[in-house]
């Protein structure tokens, strides 16, 4: 059994992977802020500490065994609006959360990176070997503390693992996906499906795709999770591994609001909308790294159990907005 501290562990995938952390057997302590997450999501079994990650010199020491950070603001639209407030955060908050690992003597971290790191890429499916050339604010913060763990590992011998993925999506039992305010294509249909909002806006429909709407590739946050746990046992002193995740072939929006429309049973109408400025037409990521280093392949592939989990948990959770 090994302790591990969950930064960000009150938010969607945080959440979820504190709970398998503590169904493997492990000690789970999740420091959260509740900016954007919610004290209920914080796993039974797991300690929780109310905190900022600026502040995490407080709450480690050497009874920890690694660190899974996942506390960022993550809301590409306000990063381009507010930069200061996630450069503070993200950037700020994970320098913080390296000084005080290396203080405690905590050699292991896994991080949560993004596909947002790469940009509009020259080339799909999207390897790690893929320029990256963040658009907006938001992916830049995450590059810049990439580049901040490579220092650390390179300096200070820590095992590292980047992990970046792309549209995290799904549901697992009563942990799921809820933003205020919502950006994610799947719970904005589902949203439609459930009657809180009118309909479903698709932006650009002259893509050179199959039926002209955007391609992404989705990926279940089990799978996810599980990731997180191989990388634990793959991180190595002095090394930072950086792993795409993703299913490695995507799905259109207009097949995704036709799925949601054949699990709810729901009428779900669409408008169409122009496209949005920096949006490419597919982005699909190669998990051949994820693969070969962690031993990881996605189980939960089909779109259509993707939106089965993630309405099953639309209609149930805590707090039902």
């Amino acid at each position: 059994m090994s302790k591990y501290l969950v930064t960000g562990g009150a938010g969607y995938v945080g959440s979820v992977v504190a709970a398998h952390l503590l169904e493997a057997g492990h000690r789970v302590t999740v420091l959260d802020d509740l900016s954007t997450g919610f004290r209920e999501a914080v796993p039974a079994g797991a300690d929780f500490v109310e905190g900022r990650i600026q502040d995490a010199a407080r709450y480690l020491d050497d009874s920890y065994d690694a660190v899974l950070h996942f506390a960022a603001f993550s809301q590409v639209g306000e990063s381009v609006a507010n930069p200061g407030k996630y450069w503070e955060n993200n950037v700020g908050g994970t320098l913080a959360l390296l000084d005080a690992m290396r203080g405690a003597g905590v050699r292991t971290l896994v991080f949560s990176s993004t596909a947002a790191t790469y940009g509009e890429p020259e080339t799909t499916p999207i390897t790690e070997s893929a320029p990256t050339s963040p658009t907006n604010p938001y992916g830049a913060t995450k590059l810049a503390v990439d580049h901040m763990i490579s220092g650390e590992c390179t300096a200070h011998g820590l095992a590292a693992v980047s992990l970046r993925y792309f549209n995290v999506a799904g549901a697992y039992g009563s942990y799921g996906e809820r933003h205020h305010p919502e950006s994610h294509l799947i719970p904005l249909v589902l949203q439609v499906a459930q009657g809180t909002r009118a309909s479903i806006s698709v932006y650009g429909e002259d893509y050179p795709t199959a039926d002209g709407t955007c391609v992404r590739d989705y990926i279940h946050v089990a799978d996810l999770a599980e990731a997180h746990l191989l990388a634990l046992t793959k991180a190595t002193s002095g090394e930072h591994l950086i792993c795409n995740l993703g299913n490695g072939s995507g799905f259109s929006v207009r097949e995704v609001i036709e799925t949601v429309r054949k699990v709810t049973g729901r009428e779900i109408p669409e408008v169409a909308a122009a496209r949005r400025p920096g949006d490419p037409a597919v982005l699909v990521a190669s998990a051949r790294a994820a693969q070969d280093r962690l031993g990881w392949a996605p189980k939960r592939s089909d779109l259509a159990g993707i939106i089965k989990d993630a309405w099953e948990f639309a209609q149930h959770r805590v707090d039902g907005q």
